[in-house]
């Protein structure tokens, strides 16, 4: 009889420790399930949350000068297997802060060879293709032009040398062979008013313009 009874009071320990050990291991599934709920909603909040607008690109400052835009840049002009984009174009007063800083930056002068004077500052950021089957080089005579009166154009401005050819960060010289491109920055001083804004390209005999700007 009393073996009968310590042998019933071991299987009841033994049950006993089962359950206590596989009584944890539930509580911690149940966690585990618990935590992966809220992980899945916490992603599914953060998936459907509103993601923030990035700013739009500032390709211009135009309208401060009066001229309001009737293309969008960046724009594209091609002639004779080359085409010029200019992807952004900011005018500054020569004397600005903005303009000093350039001009001090890319070691420009304060003159240019056809701008004793000038009174702005232009700077502009272009990608130039050349799709045809002649070396462009811009020591022969320049290819594009920027009009913003009559017939007056935006005088480039040339680095003091030292300055290597197709420089990527500002460009004074360049040479391309045919399927060549660069993307660079170039500058320009301007003496004259703002009437309309126009973009021409002379190259390999062929000319083509595009107006940003209308005239009036």
């Amino acid at each position: 009889m009393r073996r009968i009874m310590k042998n019933a009071m071991i299987k009841s320990v033994l049950v006993s420790s089962i359950v206590l050990a596989v009584l944890p291991l539930q509580q911690g599934i149940a966690a585990q399930g618990t935590a992966s709920a809220a992980g899945t909603a916490i992603s599914a909040v953060a998936t459907t949350a509103p993601k923030p607008t990035a700013a739009p690109i500032m390709r211009d400052n135009l309208s401060k000068y009066g001229l309001k835009k009737d293309v969008e840049l960046p724009v594209t002009v091609t002639a004779g297997g080359l085409s010029y984009t200019l992807e952004k174009i900011m005018i500054f007063d020569f004397a600005s802060k903005e303009a000093v800083a350039l001009r001090k930056t890319y070691n420009y002068g304060e003159e240019s060879g056809l701008v004793a004077h000038p009174k702005y500052f232009v700077w502009t950021k272009f990608t130039v293709k050349n799709n045809s089957k002649k070396v462009l080089e811009t020591d022969t005579g320049e290819k594009w032009r920027l009009h913003f009166q009559g017939l007056k154009s935006l005088d480039p401005v040339y680095r003091f040398q030292p300055v290597k050819l197709n420089d990527k960060s500002a460009v004074s010289w360049m040479k391309l062979k045919p399927a060549e491109q660069l993307s660079s920055y170039q500058a320009y001083m301007y003496a004259g008013n703002f009437n309309y804004f126009q973009i021409s390209l002379d190259f390999n005999g062929e000319y083509s313009e595009i107006s940003v700007v209308e005239g009036e």
